[in-house]
């Protein structure tokens, strides 16, 4: 699906306060069920399951059914970027029920799979500044950066094999300028839960990430 239909999908649904709230709540990247999204999108069950029809249809979801349970997930990166970005444009639906002012999910949450908020954006200017990042006409790692990655265990050769794209900006809602997503960004995010650097909040999308953590994306080291 083009990046211009799915946005067109994506803010024709976002239209309604109810659809924008579960897909909010889908951002964390974790499947939830029909009553766990009616509850998020403050609606009846049988509201909700009208609500997920239409963007099961529309190609925004993806459904698979364990148990007596159907398990509901946004339906890959391209429609959590699609989503980010209409929430960048229209926060106040997208965020009733923690708020732009969360400081939490401001200074770093995530976004599908990958960092967003203020320290992902420091964390993107340091690489940029640093030339290991060339963001232009969209976003590339340079031979300096991908031996960056190499240093702290990151394999770009298996990164660049992957179908997804090796990085790619994606519209921060609370920053209001781009982060880094794609393969690049899902593994720094890996990297700092896989170390200790950062851990996810539950049934949150924010992250804490302690000094070491703050370090490593303020100054890379």
């Amino acid at each position: 699906m083009s990046e211009d239909t799915l946005l067109a999908r994506a803010a024709f649904l976002l239209g309604d306060p109810a659809r924008s709230r579960m897909l909010a709540a889908l951002m964390s990247g974790q499947a939830r069920t029909a009553s766990e999204l009616a509850l998020d999108g403050a609606v009846a069950p049988s509201t909700a399951s009208r609500h997920l029809s239409q963007l099961v249809d529309a190609g925004l979801l993806a459904v698979a059914r364990q148990g007596r349970h159907r398990y509901f997930r946004l339906a890959g990166a391209d429609v959590a970027a699609a989503v980010e970005a209409m929430m960048g444009l229209a926060p106040p639906p997208m965020t009733r029920r923690v708020g732009p002012a969360d400081p939490g999910l401001r200074r770093a949450r995530v976004c599908y799979d990958h960092l967003a908020g203020e320290l992902a954006i420091r964390w993107r200017q340091q690489m940029e500044a640093r030339g290991y990042l060339l963001c232009g006409d969209g976003m590339a790692l340079s031979a300096s950066g991908a031996a960056w990655c190499a240093a702290i265990g990151i394999d770009v050769a298996a990164l660049r094999a992957s179908r997804r794209p090796l990085c790619r900006p994606c519209l921060d809602w609370s920053e209001r300028r781009d982060h880094v997503a794609g393969a690049l960004g899902s593994a720094v995010l890996r990297y700092l839960l896989d170390t200790g650097l950062a851990r996810r909040v539950p049934d949150s999308r924010a992250v804490q990430i302690g000094p070491r953590g703050e370090r490593f994306l303020s100054a890379l080291d």
